[in-house]
């Protein structure tokens, strides 16, 4: 699965862009009735897809609204967390989006999981695109991974996903294993 995320800004909480009020978010792992239910509410990924199965989703909440903002799949492998796909809810994507820094808000979270399990932040991810690329090398400082595998392999290296995790107030619950 290939990233495809526009990181808008790096907030260290979610700001409504209506009014600019700044919201604290909170996180915890999906369970499947969450991701099978928001199938055809304007999502573009079947977040119930076969491949991520062995993976964790995350759900990305305002405090004490439980209104999914954004997800985002991410697994403890070989030394790293691989994140396999994020999607800000559709309600926060486009001109009209509701709350701005829901992208930076998810890649944090996975940055988190790489701490949590001793891998101090390393994290990485393919990218949709060249442009998309660049996007995140400008927007969350991830680099480009020569790689046969994929044209577009990113990495979020330790000082620049340190730097990331602290820009932001992550209240969560990362250990909790998906329910089938």
């Amino acid at each position: 699965m290939l990233i495809d995320i526009h990181i808008d800004k790096l907030t260290p909480c979610l700001i409504e862009v209506s009014t600019g009020k700044i919201l604290q978010t909170t996180f915890s792992v999906t369970s499947y009735d969450d991701i099978s239910s928001i199938a055809e509410n304007g999502w573009l990924f079947d977040w119930t897809d076969e491949a991520l199965r062995t993976t964790n989703i995350y759900k990305l909440h305002i405090k004490d609204d439980d209104t999914i903002q954004g997800l985002i799949a991410a697994e403890v492998i070989r030394g790293a967390v691989y994140v396999h796909l994020v999607e800000s809810a559709p309600h926060n994507r486009g001109a009209e989006k509701q709350f701005v820094g829901v992208g930076g808000h998810l890649f944090a979270i996975a940055i988190k999981l790489s701490v949590e399990n001793g891998f101090d932040g390393y994290t990485f991810f393919e990218a949709k695109t060249l442009e998309l690329a660049n996007h995140y090398a400008e927007t969350l400082g991830a680099t480009r991974v020569p790689s046969r595998i994929h044209s577009y392999r990113m990495e979020i290296l330790e000082d620049v996903a340190l730097n990331i995790i602290n820009k932001y107030t992550l209240e969560g619950d990362l250990n909790v294993k998906r329910k089938r």
